[in-house]
């Protein structure tokens, strides 16, 4: 019998995080100019006046665990470097900006010196001006050349929402330039006529990865006056872009940049990021270029009062008669409408879509049984809307029209959002850097802002409630990726062959990991050698082949059954467990049903009704061990590390009734098994391990069962990745080790780097998973400790002081963390030169093994509770190769991964036949822009 979980609940693992996000002590501008007192905003209600009418209600005072003060900060104000030019300068101080903080200064001399540089300071410290200055002058000068496009500029956002922000406040900034500056849009939602004149007249073009990936570089000869004049590439919140998503998108920068080569450019690339432990280093690694790092924050900060909020204990019972608490969407529906009833601007984070939905629908209920012209102020905000939903929502939000937002991730992101008093989050977001990020979207303009924690019942989020000094008393943790890992690189070595044919020469560009790999895509039949290089040798286009942020496959379209009507997309990995046939599906407050799901067709057919529940969706996990790397005696036990292949199936899904959270019944689903081999960290115990702690057969799946849980919930304090992106699995005997075993796997193929951090830190991680589960006053376990509401197993069998036991035996033996560490490779590279670890030995294509048949029963993932953006990270190890033929370098994903925003797949652009390098003659007159 074998117990296995894809959890659900938390988020990214927490590396040092601080109150004050890291700041290096950096070298003040040459310019530096002292400056006054900050400035101080209209009047509103202070923070904590808003937090004591929040906790006047009845005994809501005692669900805050925690209060943080932060003061207000002064500004630095410095003056402008006196090469930006006069006309950018008086369009800056026309928009009510007499001088520039200092960092802003700083980064500007910076950019004009022709050095990549990484701005890495608060949330609503000014980053985009402190690009934008250098951009705008240098787009100036270019607009003096005969074809008025003697500069461009390249700007790339996560998300579309972001970049469509940026436009508008470029748009804003650049009036007075006239059409000497023409910044445009150019995405999945790009108009297909617009899109020639973005490639012939815009000089600054706002775009994805995804378009970059699928648009603009297989069709770049289409591109190549714009490219041949790009001095500046732009990549805003480049802290987003971590683990397997930023190791794609390190990569989609290495081809840009072969490209621009091609076509005589060497532009400077200029990084914001929220603030990050090492943003060069992580900036360096992105960009695989030197970064200079600009992070003493000199902008003013109004006060923060920061509130940690624990729903409290219901009367209800869960599955063992566990107590259950409020759930964090209730109790933030509750806050949500508590403030707007106040007037106080507020948005509120949830992990998902179905949460953001449902957080919008209770607070317009609950405002209209009190002021019903108060439900239109209030609205739900996520991916998977349509283009033309999230402009109006995003202008309804900037206008201040919207008084209260549920928003997922998609809106955490720098979009300009002015006037946000308080910010309501959800559940721990997953990473402290992501956590300070939501939390500085109020306040912004130095004035003071209120945020609030609401934990979720399970147990990093009780754990921290409980223990404030882990949020406010740590680091920030550090961006990490691995561009080297063979699943990413090797698609994108045939993109680029496909773009123009790889050489010897460019070999260096794409990591030590390149020279290896080449022959392996010879012999699958994807590359072809010649005199002058490799060359791509299928019709299909190559850029296919990688999925940048891990989507797995065409969206699955939502259509209303009745109508025809498309409603959205879901991911095609995330259908599985959010449009199964029985779901319940939210889409601007409207609830619908799923009757079908056509995996075939990619479609899952909805029809509106009115359901008194919701549906989570359960899977089962079986998992065999491939090849085991290290080994590291833990007394008679095992701790190890190797790569594995699991085996995921959804299985049924759960009722749960609206607010309570009640299960209400549990139905069948017949979905195809989905499979991925990947890297796994597992532990083994003998039997006179068992003995010693006093655990008998019969306790035996029900103490593995609960440390496996609470291990799971735990892992994100260690290993800076989303709860999301790992699975895990219990057997009372393996076939494999041939004895109790728990696994922690990555749910990436080949690895993310999570299963080897746990590793590495396994005495720290399974010391504070013994200790929450210990620490927890429950009878006999209870969601905070070692149950899991996404359990295949309906949280069946768990012993919690059998865990208990079992984890003090083996932690007795554990070696210090320091002394696990004996595979090479795992240092950082550095910037320029990533360094990967010793690449396997030449790479076979195995057969698949079959999967070991243990009953299996998972903790199901459920896809809507998945972050809308990528936040899993990778560690610099390199997993051992499989090149699968064609499509797939990636094997199907057995469980959910954090859905970004979906971005609009581009309409293929034709690859033109090979010419010339010389792109479109020269333009002299521009036309209007779209």
């Amino acid at each position: 019998m074998a117990f296995n979980h894809l959890p659900a609940a938390m988020h990214d693992a927490l590396g040092p995080l601080s109150v004050m996000p890291v700041t290096h002590s950096m070298p003040m501008a040459r310019n530096h100019r002292p400056q006054g007192p900050a400035e101080s905003g209209e009047s509103r209600p202070s923070p904590g006046t808003v937090l004591d009418r929040l906790a006047a209600g009845a005994g809501r005072a005692a669900r805050i665990t925690h209060t943080e003060h932060l003061p207000p900060r002064a500004g630095r104000h410095a003056v402008w470097p006196d090469r930006i030019r006069a006309e950018v300068i008086d369009a800056v101080q026309r928009a009510g900006i007499d001088h520039p903080w200092a960092h802003q200064a700083t980064a500007a001399e910076h950019a004009l010196d022709g050095e990549s540089v990484v701005i890495a300071t608060g949330t609503a410290s000014g980053k985009s001006l402190a690009y934008l200055a250098p951009v705008l002058s240098t787009l100036l000068d270019g607009s003096e050349a005969p074809n008025g496009r003697g500069a461009t500029a390249l700007y790339l956002a996560p998300t579309k929402a972001l970049a469509a922000d940026q436009r508008r406040s470029v748009k804003e900034l650049a009036a007075p330039l006239g059409t000497r500056v023409r910044p445009a849009v150019y995405d999945g939602d790009t108009p297909v006529e617009e899109r020639e004149w973005v490639r012939q007249y815009a000089n600054y073009v706002l775009t994805n990865p995804d378009m970059l990936h699928r648009g603009i570089l297989p069709s770049h000869p289409r591109w190549a006056s714009f490219l041949r004049s790009l001095r500046y590439v732009v990549i805003d919140e480049c802290h987003t872009y971590r683990g397997v998503f930023g190791s794609h998108v390190a990569q989609v920068l290495r081809r840009l940049r072969r490209v621009c080569a091609r076509y005589g450019a060497d532009p400077v690339f200029l990084l914001a990021s929220a603030t990050a432990a090492q943003p060069a280093l992580a900036a360096g690694r992105l960009t695989g270029l030197p970064v200079h790092e600009v992070a003493d924050d000199a902008s003013p900060r109004g006060e923060l009062v920061f509130a940690l909020w624990e729903p409290p204990l219901t009367e209800l019972h869960g599955e063992k008669g566990a107590p259950v608490r409020r759930t964090a969407t209730a109790e933030t529906a509750e806050l949500l409408t508590d403030l707007t009833l106040q007037g106080v601007r507020t948005v509120a984070f949830v992990r998902s879509r179905r949460g953001a939905e449902l957080i919008s629908v209770i607070a317009q209920e609950r405002l209209a049984q009190v002021d019903r012209s108060l439900v239109r102020r209030v609205a739900a905000y996520r991916g998977g809307y349509l283009p033309e939903e999230r402009r109006a929502l995003e202008k309804a939000l900037h206008s201040g029209e919207l008084l209260g937002l549920a928003a997922t991730t998609a809106l955490e992101l720098g979009i300009d959002v002015s006037g946000l008093e308080a910010v309501l989050i959800a559940g721990y977001p997953g990473t402290r850097a992501s956590l300070w990020q939501q939390a500085g979207r109020a306040g912004r303009a130095g004035q003071g802002a209120l945020a609030v924690l609401v934990a979720r019942d399970d147990p990093l989020d009780t754990f921290l409630v409980h223990h404030p000094e882990a949020l406010f008393q740590q680091p920030v943790e550090s961006t990490v990726l691995d561009p080297d890992n063979p699943y990413v690189l090797a698609p994108h070595l045939c993109a680029a062959a496909a773009e123009l044919p790889l050489t010897e020469a460019d070999l260096p560009l794409f990591g030590p990991a390149a020279a290896g790999l080449l022959p392996q895509l010879e012999s699958a039949g994807l590359l072809r050698r010649r005199a002058s290089g490799w060359y791509w040798t299928r019709r299909q286009r190559a850029a296919d082949l990688a999925d940048i942020r891990g989507e797995g496959g065409r969206p699955v379209q939502i259509v209303e059954a009745a109508t025809g009507r498309l409603l959205g997309t879901v991911d095609e990995p995330a259908s599985h467990a959010a449009v199964h046939d029985g779901a319940v599906h939210l889409h601007q407050g409207r609830t619908y049903l799923v009757k079908q799901l056509d995996l075939e067709d990619s479609v899952a057919l909805v029809e509106e009704a009115s359901p008194p529940y919701s549906t989570t969706a359960r899977d089962t996990t079986a998992i065999s061990v491939l090849e085991t790397d290290t080994e590291i005696p833990w007394g008679a036990g095992r701790l190890c590390y190797g790569s594995v292949e699991v085996t995921n199936q959804v299985v049924s899904f759960l009722r749960r009734r609206l607010i309570t959270g009640e299960v209400l019944g549990e139905s069948k689903l017949d979905l195809p098994p989905r499979t991925l081999r990947t890297r796994a960290v597992w532990w083994t115990v003998t039997e006179d391990q068992l003995d010693a702690a006093r655990v008998n057969p019969e306790q035996l799946a029900g103490a593995l069962h609960a440390a496996e849980h609470a291990s799971i919930g735990m892992l994100p304090l260690f290993a800076t990745c989303d709860r999301w992106d790992i699975g895990g699995v219990s057997v009372p005997l393996h076939p494999d080790t041939l004895l109790p075993t728990v696994f922690v796997y990555d749910g990436h193929p080949g690895g993310a780097g999570f299963a080897e951090r746990a590793f590495h830190t396994a005495r720290a991680w399974l010391t504070a998973t013994r200790e929450a589960i210990s620490s927890c006053e429950c009878e006999a376990g209870c969601p905070s400790c070692v149950q899991s509401p996404k359990c295949g197993n309906g949280n069946e069998p768990l012993h919690k002081r059998g865990a208990v036991r079992l984890l003090t035996e083996l932690l007795k033996a554990a070696p210090a963390d320091s002394e696990a560490v004996p595979t090479p490779g795992t240092q950082p590279p550095s910037p320029g030169r990533p360094t990967a670890a010793p690449q396997p030995e030449p790479t076979r294509i195995p057969e698949p093994e079959p999967a070991p048949a243990p009953t299996p029963t998972s903790e199901a993932s459920e896809a809507s509770e998945a972050s809308e953006a990528s936040e899993a990270t990778v560690s610099a190890a390199t997993p051992t190769v499989t090149v699968p033929p064609a499509r797939s370098e990636a094997e199907p994903h057995p469980g959910p991964r954090p859905s970004s925003e979906p971005e609009s797949r581009p309409e293929p652009e034709p690859r033109p036949a090979p010419g010339p390098e010389q792109g479109p003659a020269p333009v002299a007159v521009v036309p209007p822009g779209p």
